[in-house]
């Protein structure tokens, strides 16, 4: 069973920088589509950027901004997010797509999900 645990998430300023961090177990990264997304209350997720071989995909509202990554040798996803602001709030979900899963548009379907990590910006 894959499980994904998300950590990272808090209260930053407009300007500030947190690393989320997604650690996977029960699975091993080939190259599917792994992925952060983006949810406000009573809006649907979004995603904020993902990545397959190859290749990376980042909103526009955040390029330059956030870098996503993965660490094979810890089975951890990363996003790093610099010079935060309010529109960046929100809770905050890691996923990975298991084998025939894939990413498309603002879903990832065939996918993991992890719990969610909050992000709060505040000028």
């Amino acid at each position: 069973e894959v499980q994904l645990v998300e950590s990272g998430g808090g209260s930053v300023k407009t300007g500030g920088s947190l690393r989320l961090s997604c650690v996977v177990s029960g699975y091993t990264y080939n190259g599917n589509c792994v992925g952060w997304f983006r949810q406000l209350p009573g809006e649907e997720r979004k995603v904020v950027a993902n990545m397959w071989t190859g290749s990376k995909f980042y909103r526009d509202s955040v390029k330059g901004r956030f870098t996503i990554s993965m660490d094979n040798t810890k089975n951890t996803l990363y996003l790093q997010m610099n010079n935060l602001t309010p529109q960046d709030t929100g809770t905050y979900y890691c996923a990975v797509a298991g084998r025939g899963g894939f990413c498309t548009g603002d879903e990832c379907r065939g996918c993991a999900w992890g719990q969610g990590t909050q992000v709060s910006v505040s000028d």
